[in-house]
């Protein structure tokens, strides 16, 4: 199992220059980056060509951008397809693995069908822009009463209904867990669409409830985490990646650098029970 760093962990106390170096000294394998605030802050004072050359001298290596958000249910669906190229296409250069969709918030109510409707159609458009660069599409449903997508059942049912090799999902712990999402299909799914596993955990308030900042490091809340574990390997989620996801208002006042070993520290820890971990 591959060790990754997901930019939320650190959000407001670092940046895409600081993370890169944190990590790579700390022996992480990947990075995802925040494509809506931390690359665009990196690209005012450095160029794509100055990212791409320090992946090509060091250890990390990039596995996606993340997000394109609130995808599907919208009116403006060209400019949708226009981010997602351009997010492509930018991915390319850099070498990523992945672009991560998130479906859409919102407190309209929106007929299930016709979010099926529209995020199926959504994912085979980004399927076939991918396609030609060798990216897939990893879908992350949101643990949210607000999000369209917000159960792994829901998600991983679009996903089949979508059908393309290219487009799978992104399992998310918390989110899993703050929707009630079912462990029997979880049971039954294929764990070769899952691309992404975000591992985190969560204080114990009721489902519904929670949001991303209730997260706390993996290992320390109310999340069976190596339940969760066990049935991704028992489906087949093996030699994977884990991305480290916390959104923690106290870890941001934390030096960025500690935040960063002890969120490699608390993963390995409850991650190496079920998966071999590379020495780091």
């Amino acid at each position: 199992m591959k060790l990754c760093f997901n930019q939320a962990t650190t959000l407001e106390n670092s940046n895409l220059e600081k993370d890169l170096n944190y990590c790579d000294r700390h022996g992480y394998d990947y990075i995802e980056i925040r494509a809506m605030d931390k690359l665009p802050e990196y690209l005012e004072s450095h160029s794509l060509e100055d990212l791409k050359n320090f992946f090509q001298n060091h250890h990390i290596k990039p596995l996606a951008l993340n997000a394109l958000v609130f995808f599907n249910n919208r009116e403006n669906e060209e400019e949708v397809l226009n981010e997602f190229k351009e997010m492509v296409e930018t991915g390319s250069e850099l070498g990523i693995k992945y672009v991560v969709a998130v479906p859409l918030v919102t407190e309209e109510k929106i007929l299930l069908k016709d979010i099926e409707e529209s995020s199926v159609k959504m994912l085979r458009e980004f399927s076939d822009i991918a396609e030609p660069y060798g990216i897939k599409v990893a879908l992350e449903f949101v643990g949210h009463p607000e999000c369209t997508i917000n159960t792994f059942e829901q998600a991983y049912d679009i996903v089949q209904k979508a059908d393309r090799e290219n487009v799978g999902l992104v399992f998310d712990c918390f989110h899993f867990h703050a929707m009630g999402s079912s462990y029997e299909s979880l049971k039954k799914a294929d764990g070769k669409k899952i691309f992404i596993l975000h591992i985190d955990d969560t204080e114990d308030f009721p489902i519904g409830l929670l949001r991303d900042e209730d997260r706390v490091w993996p290992g320390e809340g109310a999340i069976d985490l190596d339940n969760l574990l066990s049935i991704l390997k028992d489906i087949g989620y093996e030699d994977g990646v884990v991305s480290v996801e916390l959104f923690r208002p106290e870890y941001y006042q934390m030096d960025a650098e500690e935040v960063i070993k002890k969120a490699k520290d608390t993963t390995l820890n409850v991650v190496s029970r079920h998966y071999d971990t590379q020495p780091i």
